[in-house]
């Protein structure tokens, strides 16, 4: 028997028992595995199983069992359909005598052999994405290589398989995941009930129904463990390349052929490989996004077909980044990770502070206006701007803070660069400045620049904050200034 021990392969297995009331039916053979599909939803380390076996009934009653000792299946979401008609489950009991094992009763309008499909839920198979960069000496493209690793500590090997693994979150995780961790209140395995259809059933009918999509090209790879062909699931043909198919709102990439995935080990899948794709650097400040308080460094690839990394979202994963020192020689840029990247958005390799580009910020002066003071048992608020006598024990109630303030970037590379800043504000806040800004959100403000090779550029603005009862809002007003400048002089830059 291929990938396992005899115990573990019968731990998950379907066989076949007597009971009294019962046809007798040899014991002696496990019925063979015809195929499974493996649905790995990473994020709640959730997996759904569909096996797929051929049985040989008698004509009347037929007893099959279903065994779980030493895997991870979730015994509340097995579920049993007959793909072959003529057979219909009639009652599943759980024996007290006999732990981690259930029993269908099933009752057969004809003998001879039939094929059946066994669901349900496991844990313990998990896939991790990993990604490969090697830029040019220049720093504008790179060999871009994508993988994807399936590890198998299930406590079952499930040969003759078709592996797809589930990037993004989908709304039915949580439900599935509180399904598998307890059970379905008063329904029987996921059975139906009164001839209705039990939660369970919904869950994986709207699971189907979610995976009706047209497969886009498939991108380049292989599988592990031993391939081939297959139609029971409709995969997507003998060669073992990843199809990434599209949904509303997560993707799923289906491995072509079939593989063995053997328990306690792992196997590795090309994503792709050898593409060439352009590479842009630019220098952030993005503290709240990055959670660094620098002007750091940021590699980006577009993920569209331009750039011939498919149609598809690509998952998070572990980037290792290296530069083509010439001659076979490589340098480690960075190890770094990346987010869940859509369609059309960039990968964001973030390597962190540059030595050769240099930021400082200046806080250039600071001054308070507007006055407006409280009095005891007066209501108005009272200005001396506006003209109003001030008296001792008047309170300050509210007032404004205009700070001029610059952005200063040095630059020692022997290239321009792009500097892009990403500034939150708290309070009523209006941004003054030829910056060309523009709103994130709200109270955050964006504003970008080029730095010549070998100089410094000064970007200057003035933040006006309106504090305690001049403050009308918690926002950023953009406003532009008729006489600060964009950019502050521009000087070489020197060696700090």
């Amino acid at each position: 028997m291929t990938g396992g021990t005899h115990a573990t392969l019968f731990a998950a297995a379907l066989a076949l028992a007597t009971s009294t009331f019962a046809q007798q039916i040899d014991v002696s053979t496990l019925p063979p595995r015809e195929g499974v599909q493996l649905t790995i939803y990473n994020s709640e380390d959730l997996t759904l199983v569909r096996d797929v076996r051929h049985v040989t009934v008698e004509k009347g009653r037929n007893e099959l069992q279903f065994s779980w000792a030493n895997t991870l299946i979730d015994p509340t979401s097995v579920h049993f359909r007959s793909r072959t008609p003529g057979l219909e489950v009639v009652d599943t009991r759980f024996p007290h005598d006999r732990p981690e094992v259930l029993y269908w009763l099933v009752d057969s309008s004809f003998s001879g052999e039939a094929l059946v499909e066994i669901t349900y839920f496991t844990s313990g198979i998990t896939w991790s994405a990993d990604y490969v960069g090697v830029t040019d000496a220049d720093e504008r493209s790179m060999r871009f290589d994508g993988y994807v690793t399936i590890l198998n500590d299930s406590g079952e090997t499930y040969d003759n398989a078709q592996i797809r693994m589930v990037v993004g979150e989908i709304n039915l995780v949580q439900a599935i995941a509180t399904l598998a961790s307890y059970g379905i209140e008063g329904e029987p395995a996921g059975e139906d009930v009164n001839g209705g259809m039990s939660k369970l059933e919904m869950l994986r009918e709207a699971l189907d129904e979610k995976d009706k999509a047209k497969p886009s090209e498939p991108a380049g790879g292989f599988g592990f463990g031993g391939g081939g062909g297959g139609g029971i699931f409709g995969d997507p043909g003998d060669a073992p390349e990843i199809v990434k198919e599209g949904l509303s709102d997560y993707f799923i990439f289906t491995v072509g052929g079939t593989h063995v995935v053997r328990n306690e080990s792992e196997g590795r899948l090309r994503l792709f490989e050898g593409t060439e794709v352009p590479l842009a650097t630019v220098y952030r400040f993005r503290p709240e996004e990055y959670d660094d308080e620098e002007l750091v460094k940021v590699f980006l690839v577009k993920n569209d077909e331009t750039n011939k990394l498919g149609t598809t979202p690509l998952p998070n994963g572990d980037v290792r980044l290296y530069r083509d020192r010439g001659e076979g020689g490589l340098s480690v840029v960075a190890f770094v990770d990346t987010k869940y990247v859509p369609i059309g958005q960039e990968f964001e390799f973030v390597l962190g502070a540059d030595p050769e580009v240099r930021w400082t910020h200046v806080d250039v002066a600071t001054t308070r206006g507007d006055f407006w003071f409280s009095r005891r048992r007066e209501e108005k608020l009272f200005s001396p701007t506006k003209g109003d006598a001030i008296l001792a024990e008047d309170r300050v109630a509210g007032w404004t803070t205009r700070t001029s303030v610059i952005e200063r970037v040095r630059n020692f590379r022997d290239r321009a660069i792009e500097v892009e800043f990403r500034v939150p504000f708290d309070g009523d806040v209006t941004f003054e400045s030829s910056l060309s800004p523009s709103l994130y959100d709200f109270r955050t403000v964006d504003f970008k620049a080029t730095v010549p090779a070998g100089a410094t550029k000064d970007l200057s603005y003035v933040a006006e904050t309106r504090e305690g009862t001049n403050a009308a809002n918690e926002r950023v007003e953009l406003r532009p200034s008729p006489t600060a400048s964009p950019i502050g002089p521009q000087t070489p830059a020197r060696a700090p």
